[in-house]
């Protein structure tokens, strides 16, 4: 037995997850094709593995728009991580105790919706990330690191290089700010809402408006002026394929009660 703990010659399942999450970061700095599903409504415990089956990569929960609760992330959280997908979650607002409690149970990032400016990016980051870059609290052999007890400096450094910050533009603000959103360091992707941008510009639901395509035009060159990756869901082929063209290398399908509703409809009628 060793009567001093030697930190350092501890290897465990925790370090698996380290592992595969800055693999996916890696990818994310490199600004690779990834592809992955966000959920809605089906929190079912095996949604997980039926996503990896089909593919993905990840996994963004959604507690936005659904009624996911952070017991129920929790639990999809650890099979995600168990089974190497990974599990991000959308938090309802800005908040340094949605993004902590997210993080703590598992998440390997944040989606954050409506980010208005610089400020509010820094404010993400800084709640996100650990000291000395940021006033994340530490609570150690949580559900994060697999319960297990490890170094905790060694933790606290690999923590705040593998989380991945992604931030959501659809505002009108956020679209004026975006070149300085994209510039603050641990922001590492601009996911477009979509839906909502063309409601802020007052034309809604019009993808096809020269209004949304120079918007779109403009995020993309924010983020690619500064090395950020470029997300977006989609609910067709032929979306993934005109998004990946225009740059966007993070692509979710979604929902996924319309693609269920559509594939039993095919089936039917």
């Amino acid at each position: 037995t060793r009567s001093t703990r030697d930190w350092s010659s501890d290897v465990c399942s925790s370090d698996l997850v380290l592992e595969s999450a800055m693999d996916f970061k890696n990818r994310i700095i490199n600004s690779d094709q990834i592809r992955g599903a966000m959920i809605f409504e089906f929190f079912s415990p095996g949604i997980p593995l039926i996503l990896k089956n089909a593919g993905c990569d990840f996994i963004i929960f959604d507690m936005e728009h659904g009624g996911l609760s952070l017991e129920q992330f929790k639990n999809l959280a650890a099979i995600s991580n168990a089974n190497k997908i990974l599990p991000f979650i959308r938090i309802p607002e800005l908040s340094y105790n949605y993004i902590t409690r997210a993080l703590d149970l598992g998440a390997a990032g944040i989606m954050t919706p409506m980010v208005n400016s610089a400020e509010e990016a820094k404010t993400i980051v800084q709640s996100s990330k650990y000291p000395p870059l940021g006033v994340r609290g530490a609570g150690f052999g949580f559900a994060h690191d697999n319960y297990v007890n490890k170094n905790p400096l060694s933790y606290i450094q690999e923590a705040n290089k593998k989380l991945i910050n992604i931030i959501q533009i659809e505002t009108s603000s956020g679209l004026k700010n975006v070149e300085e959103i994209a510039s603050i360091d641990g922001v590492d992707c601009l996911w477009v809402g979509h839906f909502d941008l063309t409601n802020f510009l007052e034309i809604p639901g019009d993808f096809k408006s020269p209004i949304y395509l120079d918007a779109i035009n403009r995020i993309v060159s924010a983020a690619k002026s500064n090395n950020k990756s470029l997300g977006i869901m989609v609910n067709s082929k032929s979306e993934l394929e005109m998004y990946s063209n225009l740059g966007f290398n993070i692509i979710a399908v979604g929902t996924e009660m319309k693609l269920l509703g559509d594939g039993i409809s095919n089936l039917l009628n």
